[in-house]
């Protein structure tokens, strides 16, 4: 099997890196347009050998790990490429854009779009992890417009990788996604801008901040490469979340001013449930 990597960075990467592991006699090749992200790709044994765009039609699986502003050109070109009984697999964290661009393409039954919900704060072919995905949720949007046999061949891999599956509509994921994922980014980058912007003595910042300060800030060390075209794409309803949780703030503001202590106890204690969602426990468990 010969699987073709676009995108050699911490979700390509990782998925090389488990793919390697789990398919010994598969060949893995690697397409990057930054040359040195595939020179370390093949140095840490990511991939077996450097590609490119002309030796696609020869690919039995493709993952596409760009930014999603890219992908809107590259994925045409790509299943413009393939032959018939490939497999194309995004990793976008949009999808309504990326799902109309594609819907009347000859070879849309070769793609399907996903967006497994794994990773961290750091990027590159070094950024990869082993066992990234296991226990991790992969969106799947539109699979009925996916082949059946190439659906099965996706749903193999995902089992493989020991990911859960959720099917989605692309426009409820964009919706979804924006609370839980792309807020957390807008809020990480918007603290950290507002610490250094108010400390201007770094060395107070590094010898005061705490584990809470660096859990949360944590994000604001994500590419803005990556994120800015992600904002781009969701634009209405990062717009809406943020006029949330704005309005959220406020009022937590002026519990302060008002010196309403009771009233942000209750805040807190109301919002502490999110432990139990995020650990799984049913919220009517007594």
């Amino acid at each position: 099997m010969n699987i073709f990597i676009i995108g050699i960075g911490l979700i390509g990467g990782s998925m090389a890196m488990d793919m390697k592991r789990m398919y010994p006699e598969a060949r893995i090749y690697g397409i990057d347009k930054d040359p040195s992200h595939l020179k370390e790709a093949l140095a840490l044994g990511l991939i077996d050998e450097i590609s490119d765009h002309e030796e696609l039609s020869r690919a039995d699986l493709i993952i596409v790990g760009i930014p999603v502003d890219e992908m809107l050109t590259e994925l045409p070109a790509v299943l413009n490429a393939i032959h018939d009984e490939a497999l194309v697999i995004d990793a976008g964290s949009t999808k309504a854009l990326i799902c109309r661009i594609l819907d009347e393409h000859p070879k849309r039954r070769n793609f399907l779009a996903c967006h497994p919900i794994a990773g961290t704060e750091f990027s590159g072919p070094s950024a990869a992890v082993e066992g990234l995905f296991r226990g991790k949720t992969n969106i799947i949007c539109e699979v009925e417009k996916t082949a059946f046999k190439l659906q099965e061949k996706a749903l193999d891999l995902f089992r493989d990788l020991g990911m859960r599956i959720r099917y989605m509509n692309p426009e409820a994921h964009d919706k979804h996604i924006a609370y839980v994922s792309h807020l957390s980014h807008i809020s990480s980058f918007m603290l950290g801008k507002t610490v250094i912007e108010k400390e201007k003595n770094e060395r107070d910042i590094f010898d005061m901040a705490g584990s809470g300060f660096e859990s949360t800030v944590r994000l604001a060390k994500s590419s803005p490469a990556m994120w800015t075209p992600i904002f781009e794409q969701n634009k209405a309803n990062v717009v809406e979340t943020l006029e949330e949780y704005i309005a959220n703030l406020k009022a937590f503001k002026q519990k302060l001013v008002e010196d309403d202590y009771e009233g942000i106890y209750r805040e807190m204690d109301n919002t502490n449930k999110i432990k139990e969602i995020l650990e799984g426990i049913p919220l009517n468990k007594q």
